[in-house]
């Protein structure tokens, strides 16, 4: 993100990928965590994004983009293949394109430009459900802002569940993390583990929708810490989300948080 300090990392912009579209259309968000993990998350961005037809947002930062670590080049042969379900032409039994007829994951028709039968109107104006014409109606309105919302939901069926990088399943403190904050937050729980205390890691690639288990993980721990590169902008939503009473560490001075400064964090909110 643009941070006003050139060549600074910072983790300053999840509000506006959240956010910052018009008339209330979300859009799922990816972030990465190591530079060796910006190919696989951008790899599953274009999953979501081709197979539930909609734009993704990846967020990486500048400690990403400035880090190295070895990574082995994927064979195309041994990478998940990414199905893709293209409407080619009107099936026997349909005698009219429906362009905004959806499927079970609130999905479109994805027709092939230039397809006989296949013709339909696209752009900025609102869309009546099913058949895609412009409609003013405020009924259809909302309904059609409910069911854009919807499909971005939806999209936790189609994710993995939230793991635990490290720790136990319950105990004191969940430091939950998402960006370049891993490395720090990893050897600090490592540290803390190894000192007995109760204390896991999680760190979050879907920024949007969350995993659907995401809650229960965080209702299991006493206290939950959210470390950022920013004034505080996950624990925004996660407090919003799930009402859990999140405690913010952020640091915003365009360098990365330290292991030190997280397990001193850690002790102070266990006392």
């Amino acid at each position: 993100p643009s941070t006003g300090l050139p060549t600074k990392t910072e983790q300053s912009d999840l509000m506006q990928a959240y956010y910052g579209r018009n008339g209330e259309c979300p859009m799922p968000v990816i972030s990465a965590s190591t530079p060796s993990d910006c190919f696989e998350a951008v790899y599953e961005a274009v999953r979501i994004s081709v197979q539930h037809m909609t734009p993704v947002i990846f967020l990486s930062d500048g400690y990403i983009a400035n880090g190295a670590e070895p990574w082995k080049f994927p064979q195309s042969a041994d990478l998940k293949e990414i199905e893709v379900s293209f409407k080619k032409g009107l099936d026997p039994e349909e005698p009219k394109f429906l362009p905004y007829l959806r499927d079970e994951k609130l999905v479109r028709p994805w027709a092939v430009p230039g397809t006989p039968g296949l013709e339909h109107r696209i752009g900025g104006l609102e869309k009546e459900d099913v058949t895609g014409n412009v409609s003013y109606d405020a009924d259809n309105h909302q309904h059609m802002v409910k069911v854009r919302q919807a499909k971005v939901d939806r999209i936790a069926e189609y994710i993995p569940l939230q793991t635990l990088d490290n720790g136990p399943e319950t105990g004191d403190v969940l430091v939950l993390g998402w960006g370049s904050t891993y490395g720090a937050i990893k050897s600090a729980v490592a540290e803390l583990l190894a000192e007995g205390k109760q204390v896991a890691h999680a760190h979050l690639r879907y920024m949007r929708p969350f995993p659907r288990n995401l809650g229960e993980m965080l209702r299991s721990y006493k206290h939950v810490l959210i470390p950022e590169i920013n004034n505080g902008q996950l624990i925004k939503i996660i407090r919003d989300e799930f009402l859990v009473d999140a405690r913010g560490f952020n640091k915003i001075k365009g360098v990365p948080i330290t292991r030190t400064e997280l397990v001193h964090a850690v002790k102070e909110l266990i006392g």
